[in-house]
């Protein structure tokens, strides 16, 4: 049956409500009004609020900022505290050693810490105050092409009020077909249009693979005394325990206001234990007694997860197609040696808005006009700072003392190191099977004793991230071959879903007496992480949006 939709039209259409697509809409609409460019734009924002589903450390590189809104303070941007210095931390099983020197690509002093659901919630009223037509809840489920098949057009959004079993409920209403001139698509990492393109317009044809890590955050509320004074830096790092020296990540604690934290656990998914569980890291790491001394007495009052892109320069895909650009964490937009994207998907969602200010003054909106965007890239300070980190990823996800000689190579010479666009496997690709365990040694886990306020279990967890989701929906989590998942993969690495989920979203049932198994999916525990998609081994999970407005509701992380 054919599902009469409306359609609405604009000129430009920003997909996802991150820093990229905000910057470029606020952008957009100051450098339109400058011409004298009467233009309709609309962004639209799969979460139920702009920036409920933003998650970052975060760090603030405030470059993109000051040239977007140079008098952001006055403007009430929504600042935590600036970095008075940075502290950088070897942590051993029970020990933490300070490293005298921070590597130069993480001095962050005179930087912003902020709540980036804050920060992207504030920069969304300046969009609508400048006339932005500001659409939340509503998840773009499919690229609109025109007749020739690689015209981007615009995108559809999902249906609401759609039972399990696919059929219309009595409250059914169908998605909206939004078309437009001109497509920006900001989704953040792993797009799930971005994928659908790639497949169509082979967007990735000669990159490397782009390649993620996994963050779990929680802010913490302290109790009255504080580690951080006037005296101490206020923005700390860690490497080594829980995680050790051959799987890159490492952790963070930023001062807040109000005698809050911001402290979380980074692990590449390059890893190849499949035993690793990504939650039981993060506890580990804060059991740590240097980080435990910090949060003593304190109460976690957020807590979310959120996957971050890394490979960088040569994972990036093309930037422009005809109708349609790339912004942000989608096209590998960040500065992986200095642990910051924010700033990175800002000024690339900038320089789409000049690319597209020129498109429209020419009147033509082909990949040969809105190319202007790839140019503009090349020469801006984005390029040079992704350039000197192009082989940073590839670099730290190698072994024993590879990985330090890769790394000093690198600092020494301008990112370049010894090989040059140094190769790399996709995540999905690098977990080694339970069969050499006589070869490595897998990680086990004690059993964890949670409190319920400092150390919460996963469904704890979930439920301070305020995630929701309608449960009568279709599954937004496609497991295409279920009897794979409990055969082959559990023989071959245990089920590893059950382990870098961090949001309980998987679990494996075993009968005591048939010893049948059986995957259990909840997918009302999703964080919207999309680790799932990227580490399976079998590629046999697929992560779609669920009904707009689902998911988290992140108001501080």
């Amino acid at each position: 049956m054919t599902i009469p939709r409306e359609q609405i039209e604009f000129d430009v259409l920003f997909v996802g409500g991150g820093p990229a697509s905000l910057a470029g809409a606020i952008h957009l609409m100051k450098l339109a009004k400058s011409k004298g460019i009467d233009l309709e734009v609309a962004l639209i924002e799969k979460g139920a609020d702009i920036g409920s589903h933003a998650l970052s450390g975060a760090v603030l590189n405030p470059i993109a900022l000051k040239e977007l809104i140079p008098n952001y303070r006055e403007s009430g941007c929504p600042i935590e505290t600036d970095v008075r210095a940075d502290e950088f931390y070897l942590l051993t099983r029970t020990r933490h050693y300070r490293i005298p020197s921070v590597p130069k690509s993480m001095h962050n002093k005179g930087f912003h810490i902020i709540s980036l659901s804050k920060f992207v919630s504030w920069l969304g009223r300046v969009a609508e105050g400048l006339g932005v037509n500001v659409f939340p809840g509503f998840a773009g489920k499919e690229v609109l092409y025109g007749h020739d098949e690689s015209t981007v057009i615009g995108v559809r959004t999902g249906d609401k009020g759609v039972g399990k079993d696919n059929a219309p409920k009595a409250n059914f209403e169908p998605g909206i077909d939004i078309v437009a001139k001109v497509t920006v698509f900001g989704e953040g990492p792993r797009g799930s249009l971005l994928q659908a393109i790639s497949k169509k317009l082979r967007i990735f044809e000669g990159k490397m693979p782009q390649v993620f890590e996994t963050g779990i955050k929680e802010v913490i509320q302290l109790a009255e005394t504080t580690y951080f004074s006037d005296s101490r830096g206020n923005d700390i790092h860690t490497f080594g325990h829980p995680l050790g020296f051959n799987t890159h990540g490492g952790g963070f604690i930023y001062e807040m206001n109000d005698n809050r934290v911001s402290l979380g656990l980074v692990v590449g998914l390059s890893y190849q234990d499949p035993m690793l569980d990504l939650y039981q890291e993060f506890i580990r790491f804060k059991r740590h007694p240097f980080i435990s001394k910090l949060i003593k007495g304190g109460r976690v009052i957020e807590h979310g997860a959120r996957t971050i892109v890394t490979g960088g320069y040569y994972t990036m895909p093309k930037l422009v197609v005809d109708g349609g650009l790339f912004v942000g964490a989608s096209a590998s937009m960040l500065n992986a040696p200095g642990l910051k994207g924010i700033h990175a998907s800002m000024k690339s969602g900038m320089l789409a808005a000049e690319g597209i200010v020129e498109a429209f003054s020419e009147g033509d909106f082909t990949q040969e006009t809105l190319s202007s965007y790839d140019q503009l890239f090349e020469e801006s300070w984005l390029k040079k700072e992704l350039y000197m980190g192009r082989n940073f990823t590839q670099a730290v996800s190698k072994k024993g003392i590879a990985k330090f000689l890769h790394i000093a190579a690198q600092y020494l010479t301008g990112g370049r190191g010894i090989i040059d666009k140094m190769t790399i496997q996709g995540d999905s690709r690098t977990l080694r099977c339970l069969k050499d365990d006589h070869l490595h040694r897998t990680r086990t886990y004690e059993k964890q004793a949670y409190d319920g306020v400092l150390f919460v279990d996963k469904l704890t967890g979930v439920y301070l991230s305020k995630t929701q989701h309608r449960e009568d929906q279709p599954c937004h989590l496609v497991v295409r071959d279920p009897s794979l998942c409990i055969n082959e993969c559990f023989d071959t690495y245990r089920c590893p879903c059950t382990r870098f989920c961090p949001g309980n979203v998987y679990e494996l049932e075993i009968d005591d007496k048939t010893q049948e198994k059986r995957l259990r999916l909840n997918p009302s525990n999703c964080l919207h992480c999309k680790t799932c998609e990227i580490k399976d081994p079998y590629r046999n999970i697929t992560w779609i949006c669920p009904e707009g407005g689902d998911g988290p509701g992140y108001t501080v992380v």
